[in-house]
């Protein structure tokens, strides 16, 4: 109530008597001074302040108000079994993650019936109401809240990346786990830019990931699910060490950290802006290694970063000259990942040089033999649209097509039961068949 009574020791009413004789001067004299104005806004101001809502920080807040855990002032306080009184979302947040005991007792808990503190309740209530402040709204998300626990916890397993291998292995393992489950930590990740040296400091030391594999990929993975929330991903791919760890990891890692590590960079570039910095890192190239070598998950992590990372032009040109034609041809004669790899070669295939490989290495044939044994709409689009591309390029193709079309009339299938796109470019391609002076169309 003190700040509404008087703000630096003068009442309201005394500002309003202030500001009135300062109005009136102005209004009254053509001859008012600058100085006059200025007061009179400076009085106006501090009037105003006395109808603005206090707030929490201006009161010291009762220790018998807050949650032990979150430390700050509860809005629907519950009991829990041992008689102790905690903000609801947050001992929910607790008992989900598996704690069986009393945060502040340690005791077993006899059961997780939480009882509403309603006496609690209504002093908060009216403790706010006296001195002007709206309680404020119960928490709604409670896995977005950072708590001063949270905070703790993650820099006490930081600071522990920086002691014995054993202690660095511990804490990598927990952060690991953490940053998996709980968003609020990787919500703290971005907030402070000290955290992510300290996170990849062990792997900075030569040798590290090859002595110890298991410290690596719980690194690596904890890059990966801190990537996962949005704010960070800017801040992550800018970071010249991550990006440079990550194609580290794709390059020397066991199979699965380098699995993860294709992972991160998939989720990092969401955003245009990081496609350009990953595709000049030299990642595509590593990527490119770890899909053609086969590793099913691993694979389809490389597959799904690959196309991200295409989606800007200058990218394409890069996948290219690294070979992505050949990986990827060779892995759809396999029958591997025919629907993802389609997916980045309809993407290339807008690069001269990707045209004239698909050629060389035989993508004809497969592409209509795909048309005529796939199930999936999406993929046969794919491949007409490669097709299509490909016979407009390259017109010594067309003998190839015409001959297929004979035996199959794979085209004029899809021409009348294909989706809209497929149609259009099938029919594209058995008309530029029917005006090629060496060629008719029969089918």
């Amino acid at each position: 109530m003190a700040k509404r009574e008087r703000v630096r020791g003068v009442s309201a009413s005394e500002l309003k008597e202030r500001l009135r004789e300062l109005v009136k001067a102005i209004v009254d004299s053509d001859d008012y001074t600058v100085e006059a104005a200025d007061e009179a806004i400076a009085t106006l101001s501090a009037l105003k302040h006395f109808k603005s809502p206090n707030s929490l920080d201006d009161f010291p807040l009762p220790p018998e108000f807050r949650c032990p855990i979150s430390t700050q002032l509860m809005t629907d306080p519950v009991i829990l079994s041992t008689g102790q009184t905690y903000d609801r979302p947050f001992i929910q947040r607790w008992l989900k993650e598996g704690h069986r005991t009393c945060p502040q007792t340690q005791q077993v808990l006899s059961h997780s019936i939480l009882t509403p503190n309603y006496l609690v309740r209504d002093m908060i209530v009216q403790w706010c109401r006296d001195r002007g402040i709206e309680l404020p709204k119960p928490v709604n998300d409670i896995d977005e809240v950072v708590t001063n626990a949270d905070r703790n916890h993650l820099n006490s397993l930081l600071r522990k990346l920086s002691l014995s291998v054993s202690d660095q292995k511990q804490a990598a393992k927990e952060l690991r786990l953490l940053t998996k489950r709980m968003p609020s930590i990787r919500i703290l990740a971005g907030e402070s830019s000290d955290v992510i040296p300290q996170l990849l400091s062990p792997l900075s030391s030569p040798g590290t990931a090859s002595a110890d594999p298991d410290l690596h990929e719980d690194l690596i993975t904890t890059v990966l699910n801190l990537s996962i929330h949005d704010d960070n991903k800017k801040g992550f791919a800018e970071d010249p060490a991550v990006i440079s760890l990550l194609i580290d990891a794709l390059k020397s890692g066991t199979i699965q950290t380098r699995s993860n590590a294709a992972a991160a960079i998939f989720t990092l570039s969401a955003l245009d802006s990081n496609k350009h910095i990953i595709g000049k890192s030299g990642a595509i190239k590593h990527l490119l290694e770890l899909l053609d070598e086969g590793q099913p998950l691993a694979m389809k992590d490389a597959a799904s970063a690959i196309f991200n990372l295409c989606l800007v032009h200058e990218n394409k040109g890069r996948t290219v000259r690294d070979g992505a034609v050949r990986v990827i041809l060779k892995k759809m004669m396999d029958h591997i990942l025919v629907d993802e790899l389609l997916a980045i070669l309809a993407l290339l295939s807008s690069h001269p040089r990707a045209i004239e490989e698909m050629g060389d290495l035989g993508a004809v044939p497969l592409l209509l033999r795909i048309i005529r044994e796939s199930t999936s709409e999406r993929s046969k689009e794919n491949c007409v649209a490669i097709l299509y591309t490909i016979c407009f390029s390259d017109r010594t193709k067309l003998k190839e097509i015409r001959e297929e079309e004979k035996a199959n009339g794979t085209l004029l299938n899809l021409a009348q039961c294909g989706t809209s796109r497929a149609k259009r470019k099938a029919n594209g391609i058995l008309e530029r068949l029917n005006r090629s002076p060496y060629l008719t169309h029969t089918a």
